[in-house]
């Protein structure tokens, strides 16, 4: 496709000479207003700005300051008369590509605009290595020796360069974001986009938009057009975590664009063509819940074409060593000290706990550690408490002392005053941090929030 190229210049005869000598290469807008110029690069995926320095009674200097903050990715290249150089040189440290003086030479301005459409191309390559590489950052603590890891490795080795939908189930803490980014980042489709959607971090109302994307005006507050991550992932991997927190309307969208391949943005009458490989996670029984009506048949056979289950740790205790290791090394180096180790009895500790929030957990505990203890070793009280005492941190042993780390249930409580004790010993245990108190009780951060509005939890700050 031709980059598109938006001339801003008050002179009507610069414009109409630049469209007819660019159009053979280029998709060219012109203007001779500059608000119009900035309301075209809201409608359109603008590449290559050409911009009159001086527009009238415009600065060119404020227009260039404007695109920036509508689209840090337009490339500008600002036009100017010989006795302007100095204020050329002055928007290019204000964020303008290059400059050309007037009479525009032809020849040259064509060199310029080949350069700055490759300039643009390795900015954006750039950009991608960049967050593919803080991507990655995570996916180091995908690490296993275990059968059970093995084969998890040889599931996602035989189906990485295929298309067929992905369901990884597993309990939460166990990386499953972790395997879907894998799958993404070693198969063919590895040069092509990854976007992640935590189906139960979006509020309902958002979910929709943000998959589908809206044009200007869709609705109150859509103030300009937002492309959705359907379409952000075109070429490569979208994935859906907690795909059991979708609601049932939306449940019924999705099954549409699964069976259609294209998608409408809100507001929008153009169906756009879809390329995109659908990699779902839950960790919830999507069996149960189509038996409960709560997710849609159709939606789970469409999702559940090839099924991989991530084993909680308990099952794969030989790969602890191996985690604890990782982390000690990774929490050291972030905290800038030295190298740390474990003694005998605190090491024995962490090998023999149960570890019910998995891996997410045991970085948890190992982060703790680090960032408690004195001494190159880290000793057994350097550990939270209910890893000394071999425990879940929300045990229900009813411990007389009770320093938050434990909960004492009595005999004859319902089953809701139960769940609403456990809530808010979890919400106190880590200072009302919602993420961290879902993720500890497994379930998802939107159930968390109707859970808080039903018993009718007050949050301390």
């Amino acid at each position: 496709m031709k980059p598109q190229v938006l001339v801003i210049d008050d002179e009507q005869a610069i414009c109409t000479s630049l469209s007819f000598a660019l159009e053979d290469d280029y998709r060219v807008t012109t203007t001779t207003d500059p608000e119009q110029g900035l309301h075209v690069i809201e409608q359109k995926q603008i590449d290559i700005v050409l911009l009159d320095l001086s527009l009238g009674g415009s600065s060119g200097l404020d227009v260039l300051q404007e695109i920036k903050l509508k689209d840090q990715s337009v490339t500008v290249i600002m036009m100017t008369a010989y006795a302007s150089i100095e204020s050329s040189i002055e928007a290019i440290k204000k964020g303008a590509y290059y400059y050309i003086e007037k009479p525009i030479n032809m020849e040259e301005l064509h060199l310029l605009l080949m350069r700055a459409v490759e300039f643009k191309r390795m900015s954006f390559q750039l950009e991608t290595l960049h967050e593919e590489l803080e991507q990655r950052r995570g996916y180091e603590n995908f690490l296993g020796k275990s059968k059970a890891m093995q084969r998890v490795f040889s599931m996602i080795d035989r189906i990485k360069n295929i298309d067929s939908s992905v369901l990884i189930t597993g309990e939460s803490g166990t990386g499953k974001e972790l395997v879907a980014r894998s799958i993404h980042n070693t198969g063919k489709r590895k040069n092509g986009p990854l976007q992640i959607v935590n189906c139960a971090a979006i509020p309902e109302t958002l979910l929709e938009s943000e998959l589908f994307g809206y044009e200007k005006g869709a609705f109150t507050g859509a103030t300009q057009r937002k492309e959705g991550k359907w379409v952000a992932a075109n070429g490569g991997t979208l994935f859906l975590d907690e795909i059991s927190e979708m609601p049932l309307a939306l449940q019924a969208k999705l099954l549409r664009v699964l069976q259609e391949r294209e998608i409408t943005p809100l507001g929008s009458n153009t169906k756009i063509s879809l390329d995109v490989r659908i990699v779902s996670a839950t960790n919830k029984n999507l069996e149960q819940m189509v038996r409960e009506g709560t997710f849609r048949e159709d939606l789970y056979f469409r999702l559940n074409v090839i099924p991989l289950t991530i084993p909680p740790l308990r099952e794969r205790k030989e790969d602890v060593p191996l985690l604890i290791d990782h982390f000690l090394q990774k929490y050291c180096q972030e905290m800038n000290m030295g190298k740390k180790f474990f003694s005998a009895k605190a090491r024995r500790l962490l090998l023999e706990y149960s570890y019910p929030g998995n891996v997410r957990e045991l970085g948890n505990i190992i982060e703790y550690s680090v960032a408690l203890s004195n001494d190159d070793e880290i000793m057994v009280l350097d550990l939270p408490k209910h890893v000394q005492e071999k425990k879940s941190a929300f045990s229900t042993s009813g411990s007389k002392d009770n320093d938050g780390s434990s909960l004492q249930i009595p005999i004859g409580i319902s089953m809701k005053e139960i769940e609403k004790k456990v809530i808010v010993a979890t919400l106190n245990h880590f200072g009302q941090h919602r993420q961290k108190t879902a993720q500890t009780l497994q379930i998802s951060e939107r159930s968390l929030r109707d859970k808080i509005k039903l018993y009718a939890i007050e949050e301390q700050h």
